[in-house]
């Protein structure tokens, strides 16, 4: 099992930790659930017909974003937080960017003909800022330029930004009962809606309005709010203006997502429950996420389900999937755990590359048009898993070798004798 991937989608062999620490056990069930969401979110970008059943989970496919910043944060606390060193922070920050840059600039390499496309459609500032800003991993933070060049890739500048301050965060005094775990968990949760109501409520970017009805009728209602004439601003998918893209697009929304998965990871590390009971919390994670999708979403205001609006029932199913049962056993399936550790690759690439089959009309030239898109979903996955294996993977084990060298070649150099 040396070979199996870690919790973080990283090979055990080959990037242990010091053997004074004893890693802990992957979470497979979780890798496998990767690669549910990221293919969601293929299918949320380019959605096929005839998926009737699927279409409440895929029409609202973005919400798996904010899945993956909760267990990004779930993740690493649970495998840094409890450590009994102290962080170094430049290994830390080593490690995170030999894994995604590599295949990061990779993208931007291969998706050259968007760049070309960018110089087209925007102003020359706008092309050099999100150039630079782009190669930076800073473009996230310009709601503008956020989508530039790799459309998707908004969220990995969110990512890096998130990972540049967890060190910091390790050295908090983090809560130690399961219970202040939980109820920082929803107030971290609750905290990080403040925004997006208050976006709904005061409508900055001056969008169309409605008066609330159904369950938003009730829950006004009882709030009082109906008396003030409530209006809420409508919003959806192709909402624009600087303020709803701001929200969507740049990290600092997303730090009480992060910040509830770090909360979290701690409270996996403290919770005692029996195997049974872990999957009775997966089975109504699931149930509650079922309910919500299928009965609930279109109910629900589209910039707080981007949010964030249902991390209690994501944190709920990350806690359930977080040991050994049959359900997490199913997710574990080895095609699963192998398409999930190439998850970030899949996420980064297949974007643009579905845009680049069709822009460059291969189902028609290669003759598979009449199983499209089934065929170019197949390319991308493939597409993935090598560019995992030939790139993101080399590339890691290749850097982080180099800094092991380069830490050891510093540590090995006599100290300066002072003179006099």
């Amino acid at each position: 099992m040396h070979d199996a991937p870690t919790s973080t989608g990283e090979p055990s062999a080959q990037l242990q930790p010091p053997a004074a620490y004893v890693r802990k056990p992957a979470l497979p069930a979780l890798t496998g659930l990767r690669t549910i969401l990221a293919f969601f979110i293929v299918l949320f970008h380019f959605t096929p017909a005839g998926l009737g059943p699927l279409y409440p989970i895929i029409d609202n496919g973005y919400v798996f974003v904010s899945f993956f910043f909760l267990i990004s944060g779930y993740i690493l606390a649970y495998n840094y937080l409890d450590r009994p060193d102290r962080l170094n922070i430049r290994d830390f920050w080593v490690a995170r960017l030999s894994r995604l840059y590599p295949v990061y600039i990779f993208a931007l390499v291969l998706f050259w003909e968007m760049l070309k496309v960018e110089h087209q459609v925007r102003n020359h500032t706008d092309f050099v800022e999100g150039t630079v800003f782009s190669l930076i991993l800073m473009q996230g933070w310009f709601p503008n330029l956020a989508t530039f060049w790799n459309t998707v890739a908004w969220t990995l500048s969110c990512e890096m930004t998130l990972y540049a301050i967890f060190p910091v965060l390790m050295r908090v005094p983090w809560p130690e009962k399961p219970t202040r775990l939980i109820a920082l968990i929803l107030g971290l949760w609750a905290v990080g809606m403040i925004p997006h109501i208050t976006y709904l409520l005061r409508n900055p970017d001056n969008l169309a309005t409605f008066e609330p009805h159904a369950l938003g009728t009730a829950w006004a209602h009882g709030t009082g709010l109906l008396d003030a004439h409530l209006h809420l601003v409508a919003t959806d998918r192709y909402s624009g203006g600087f303020w709803i893209q701001w929200l969507k697009y740049t990290p600092v929304p997303y730090l009480c997502t992060f910040l509830a998965g770090i909360a979290l990871g701690k409270l996996q590390s403290v919770l005692r429950v029996s195997s049974m009971q872990r999957m009775a919390i997966a089975v109504a994670g699931f149930a509650w996420a079922w309910c919500t999708f299928y009965l609930f979403i279109k109910h629900l205001p589209y910039i707080m389900i981007h949010g964030g609006l249902l991390t209690p029932i994501f944190a709920t199913i990350i806690i359930g999937l977080s040991g050994p049962h049959p359900l997490s056993t199913a997710l574990s399936w080895r095609p699963l755990v192998e398409i999930g550790s190439a998850s970030y690759c899949l996420y980064l690439l297949h974007f643009n590359t579905f845009i680049l089959i069709h822009t460059h009309h291969l189902p028609e030239r290669l003759h598979f048009a009449r199983w499209d898109p089934w065929v170019s979903y197949l390319i991308v996955i493939v597409f993935a898993l090598a560019a995992r294996r030939f790139i993101e993977h080399p590339c890691q084990v290749a850097i982080g070798n180099w800094w092991k060298r380069h830490q050891a070649a510093k540590s090995a150099r006599p100290e300066a004798v002072p003179v006099g």
